[in-house]
């Protein structure tokens, strides 16, 4: 899927969404925030200026969002998403109360919709993580010109001697039966029990 697919699918079917954003004493703070618009040029959500989450949000002008969907653990579909924001000020606020019409229950005049400003994540890297299939789906999107950086695990294919141990306790089977082995990091799920269990440390870690 594109990113912008991907995003549409976080403001479309998950909409209430997990912000985490930094205090002033450096410590992590969390608040669910509701994902309004997106677009090709990244998301869109809004905040009164009176709230705590706006100075945060203003302060650092970073955050990790994060949000899924299903009915339980092997139905569920998550999104992360983390980059930098922006205020647009009330730029698309009028769109946002159209394709958004609950908003106008909570701020029903204009009035009272004075304190409230848009916000855009324009530049981020994220994961859709799919649990509602085995293997499990996992795939790395960024936009906004932001670089992907790949975690989880790869081979080193001139340490590996093939000795099966990463096979043998990969849960998933996603490590290849080729010799070199391969992991593919579309299903992977990060456990980490090759990496631990390799004898050669061929299993390096991705940061």
């Amino acid at each position: 899927m594109t990113a912008k697919e991907i995003l549409n699918i976080l403001q479309r079917d998950i909409h209430s969404t997990v912000f985490a954003t930094v205090d002033e004493k450096g410590l992590p703070q969390t608040c669910v925030i509701d994902v309004m618009l997106t677009d090709e040029n990244g998301l869109y959500f809004l905040t009164a200026q009176g709230k705590s989450f706006y100075d945060r949000l203003t302060r650092q002008l970073f955050v990790a969002v994060s949000g899924m969907k299903g009915s339980g653990t092997l139905s569920t579909i998550a999104i992360s998403v983390r980059g930098a924001v922006r205020s647009i000020g009330k730029e698309r606020l009028n769109e946002i109360f159209e394709q958004n019409p609950y908003m106008a229950d909570i701020y029903p005049t204009e009035k009272s919709r004075s304190a409230l400003e848009v916000f855009q994540l324009y530049k981020g890297e994220g994961e859709y993580f799919d649990l509602s299939q085995l293997p499990p789906c996992r795939q790395s999107f960024s936009f906004g010109g932001e670089t992907i950086h790949e975690t989880g695990y790869r081979i080193n294919t001139e340490k590996c001697i093939a000795c099966q141990g990463c096979q043998s306790v990969c849960p998933q089977h996603c490590i290849s039966k080729t010799i070199p082995r391969e992991i593919d990091r579309s299903h992977c799920i990060h456990c980490g029990n090759c990496f631990r269990i390799c004898p050669v440390k061929a299993v390096e870690k991705l940061n």
